[in-house]
């Protein structure tokens, strides 16, 4: 499967260069990392090779990991990328490898996970993408010296139904969804803070059209769709929230980002909104020519303010919850 994936991104990048040099979209060299060292838990999965679409979405995914993409001057942050994709696929090209050059930039090392799909027959269901995510972070946090990032810089970036899954990350950290299966297992799961970008976070009426409710709780009932809904899970423990997003979306409704903001106003949780006039959906970090190119340059300094607030987090007793 990793041999196949970069074949794949590497034939994507070869039709892209007459618009973009192949550097200038994906970072070098990454290494492979297995989430799991034998099979993910739960049971089942996808029959069948990985498929790719030609704008590089993935799917079938029977074996999750995680893409390291290394700066050439590190900071010592480290970065989470969950791309989105309605969980049907994942967009590892446009949300995944673009975000990871834009963060080894500015000296993150970035970690793109390629996460399993609920729909792909998997044992334990919607809970697929959320162990994946915990077993990201507990994995970059047990490996952080090798990395040379601090455990206590670890970012989520996520976009679209991939911005659901990293708001279930922040809000759920404290939540056990799959049993430890070694030393990796005893890092905490909770992000030092969380970055959605357009992102699904009601699952609640009149949010039931979206690809990510047919997908986590298809005709759930009101228990399952407050159950996965991110706003239902905002706490005082969970870290710093980044939001963006455009009053045009077609696809994610800007009032998702609305209720986040909202939610974490209510629970005193630090929180920033960059609503976008215009730029509609899936822009990534920024899509030239719109309103959208702008929302990385806030984000940019949103890091500066946040990026290592595990400084501050020992004074108040939070630090337990890493």
């Amino acid at each position: 499967m990793i041999l196949r994936k970069y074949l794949i991104a590497a034939a994507f990048l070869a039709l892209t260069v007459s618009t973009v040099e192949a550097r200038d979209v994906m970072p070098q060299s990454p290494e492979q990392v297995l989430l799991w060292p034998e099979a993910a838990p739960g049971g089942g999965g996808p029959k069948g090779p990985l498929k790719s679409t030609p704008w590089g979405a993935l799917s079938q995914i029977s074996s999750p990991d995680i893409s390291v993409f290394k700066p050439e001057k590190q900071n010592g942050g480290a970065v989470l990328i969950i791309p989105g994709g309605g969980y049907r696929s994942i967009s590892a090209q446009g949300e995944g490898y673009s975000a990871a050059k834009w963060l080894n930039d500015r000296g993150f090392t970035a970690f793109v996970l390629t996460y399993r799909l609920p729909g792909e027959s998997w044992g334990d269901g919607p809970k697929v993408a959320i162990e994946d995510a915990q077993r990201a972070i507990r994995l970059i946090r047990a490996n952080a010296a090798s990395y040379g990032i601090d455990k206590g810089r670890v970012g989520v970036l996520g976009f679209s139904a991939g911005g659901h899954l990293a708001g279930l990350v922040a809000t759920r950290f404290a939540e056990t969804y799959y049993e430890p299966i070694d030393k990796i297992d005893t890092f905490s799961a909770r992000p030092d803070w969380v970055a959605l970008v357009y992102p699904v976070v009601s699952l609640e009426p009149p949010f039931t059209k979206t690809s990510t409710h047919r997908q986590m709780v298809g005709r759930g009932t009101v228990a399952t769709e407050a159950q996965w809904s991110v706003q239902t899970g905002v706490n005082t423990r969970m870290p710093p929230v980044f939001l963006v997003h455009a009053a045009d979306d077609p696809i994610a409704n800007v009032a998702h980002s609305e209720i986040m903001d909202a939610a974490c106003k209510r629970a005193k949780v630090p929180v920033d909104f960059v609503r976008l006039p215009t730029g509609g959906h899936g822009f990534a970090m920024g899509r030239p020519g719109t309103a959208s190119i702008t929302w990385s340059k806030s984000f940019e300094q949103w890091l500066k303010r946040n990026d290592n607030t595990a400084v501050s987090m020992a004074a108040t007793g939070r630090e337990r919850d890493r």
